[in-house]
């Protein structure tokens, strides 16, 4: 089953551009990346998913059902988890984390108390007293407590420390396990990398690509890296090169053979192939205009 499906789905903004003509799915018990830097359309594109915006044209389902017609019916089944939190001055953390349950009707309190003790969460302070990051540990609750079949993130991790991502996508994958599709929106590829099974791009509004990460990460490119002092200016296939103090490094999309036949004029002290991550695919997509 699809539990996000789009075709053709577009949102403007007056003559702005949102989002045009996704047509985007999301398999039930997905670990799915959404990959763009910002003002790219993730927050468009999951604000349209969740009624929270109206589309300009398109149609999209959401756990089957039209974002339309059956939009209180999804939210009801969707922890969502927006890219910035805001609450209600005075509260404290504890009556927030209350009223996100009440409001769903549904007794959330063991699950809160976990998930609250995990990320080391006060609930006694007031949430004009938090700093960010505390501040996205009580949207975190508020968006799990009620372990939705669908968790839809964006910019999860921004405020967080280091040691909090890490236990926040460990709770993450657990839910993952035992059945929830997770929807991660993030511009930080490396969360995407570790933790997705598959990703789409965005770029300027559209979609540009979407596949499995693995296949996203696989290019004819390599990284090489040649300690010596060397010229591959006459090479055509070399993007992204920089020069260290022992050598240069740079991105080779052409035949190997033809590098050699380079470098066999030259005194080289190392050379080490690798393959490029993400990030540098990423980049491919936004620099080249690549399409997939």
């Amino acid at each position: 089953m699809n539990v996000i499906e789009t075709k053709g789905l577009t949102k403007y903004y007056g003559k702005a551009r949102g989002i045009i003509n996704l047509d985007l799915t999301v398999q039930e018990g997905e670990f799915f990346g959404f990959i763009g830097p910002n003002g790219a359309g993730k927050s468009t594109t999951i604000r349209t998913l969740l009624g929270l915006i109206q589309k300009s044209r398109g149609s999209a389902r959401v756990l089957g059902k039209d974002i339309v017609s059956e939009k209180k019916a999804i939210l009801a089944q969707v922890g969502y988890l927006p890219s910035e939190a805001v609450f209600y001055s005075g509260m404290r953390v504890k009556e927030v984390i209350k009223l996100s349950a009440d409001l769903r009707r549904t007794n959330c309190r063991n699950e809160a108390r976990e998930l609250c003790d995990r990320l080391e969460l006060d609930t006694s302070k007031r949430v004009e007293e938090l700093s960010f990051g505390n501040r996205k540990k009580v949207a975190i609750v508020c968006a799990l407590q009620h372990k939705p079949r669908l968790c839809i993130l964006d910019e999860p991790t921004s405020g967080l420390d280091p040691l909090m991502q890490h236990e926040f996508f460990e709770i993450l994958k657990e839910r993952n396990a035992q059945g929830t599709t997770v929807f991660l929106s993030s511009h930080v590829l490396s969360e995407v990398q570790r933790n997705c099974t598959r990703a789409a791009i965005i770029r300027e509004g559209r979609l540009i690509a979407c596949d499995s990460v693995e296949s996203l990460s696989r290019t004819k490119a390599k990284r090489i890296h040649i300690q010596g002092h060397v010229d591959v200016t006459e090479l055509s296939s070399t993007r992204d090169m920089r020069q260290t103090e022992s050598g240069i490094d740079f991105l080779y999309g052409g035949d190997i053979n033809d590098l050699l036949a380079v470098l066999s004029k030259y005194h080289i002290n190392d050379l080490s192939v690798s393959e490029p991550d993400l990030e540098e695919i990423f980049m491919h997509y936004y620099e080249d205009g690549g399409e997939a």
